[in-house]
């Protein structure tokens, strides 16, 4: 009885709404007034959060969430088995496209998976990848991510490939980006372990950073001197310089760092990519 409560209770206050004030004419009034049931407690934040995504994915676009092409980790159809398994130990991907001849050609997809024998079996003298490879979907930029959702779910697939308007490749999208967008973050190879490091070194000028790293902590690691009267974590900091809470993929530069936000929801943002500006160093 007591479960049954609440949600009877919403959809008496929904229903009494629809009745005094009509239908919603916009989806700001639809957030309007699933904010009003969370001030009323009828939902709790976190079902409030799922809601306002799922609305979100219908006004965004592929390219807003879009793995950037510089930063797609792929496999060459002419690389031998000793070239490329490294990189998808190292990477911990699931997923990796395979390209043709040139940067462009895309054959299908790779799955780690389907190498579990190659490894087992120790014999890469009759290694084929194009015998493995599955099927590649391609899509444009402007894709909007609730139909691109529906699509993932009817074909059962997992990965696109994000073309520009003049067949390029742009990036790559999975269906756990967009997952996402609504129900916030999924801990996947960017993330760290509770007991790593807030800072993980990717290369010699790129950093992924906790953005609860506290500010201290930044700075002895960055030789920066980043104050923390007004904020306690660098992720403070980088939504103070923006002056509202940064999207996925937005970049500003602080200092002599640039700090591109890499993963967040819409409360708040959960992981930086920080890399040294050559800008400030010339």
């Amino acid at each position: 009885m007591n479960e049954d409560r609440p949600r009877n209770s919403l959809f008496s206050w929904l229903e009494s709404l629809r009745i005094f004030s009509g239908d919603p004419k916009s989806r700001n009034e639809i957030k309007h007034i699933l904010r009003e049931a969370e001030e009323r407690q009828l939902v709790d934040s976190d079902a409030l959060s799922i809601m306002e995504g799922a609305i979100q994915v219908a006004d965004m676009q592929v390219r807003e969430i879009m793995i950037p092409r510089s930063q797609m980790v792929c496999v060459k159809s002419d690389q031998k088995p000793k070239e490329f398994l490294p990189l998808v130990i190292e990477s911990a991907h699931s997923r990796f496209p395979v390209l043709g001849e040139n940067d462009d050609e895309v054959l299908g997809i790779l799955l780690a998976k389907d190498l579990l024998n190659l490894v087992l079996k120790q014999d890469t003298d009759y290694f084929r990848i194009k015998e493995i490879l599955r099927p590649v979907t391609f899509v444009p930029e402007s894709k909007r991510l609730n139909v691109l959702l529906k699509e993932f779910r009817a074909t059962r697939n997992h990965m696109a490939i994000v073309i520009d308007e003049y067949g390029g490749i742009a990036g790559l999208v999975t269906i756990e980006d967009v997952l996402e967008q609504i129900v916030g973050d999924i801990e996947d190879e960017h993330d760290f372990d509770e007991e790593d490091s807030f800072i993980k070194q990717v290369d010699d000028e790129t950093f992924m950073v906790k953005a609860l790293t506290s500010i201290q902590d930044f700075n002895d690691a960055f030789d920066t001197k980043f104050e923390d009267f007004e904020f306690d974590t660098i992720g403070g900091i980088v939504t103070g310089k923006f002056g509202r809470l940064p999207d996925c993929d937005e970049s500003i530069l602080i200092d002599q760092y640039e700090f591109k936000v890499v993963n967040g929801n819409s409360r708040q943002i959960h992981l930086l990519q920080v890399t040294k500006s050559k800008l400030k160093e010339e």
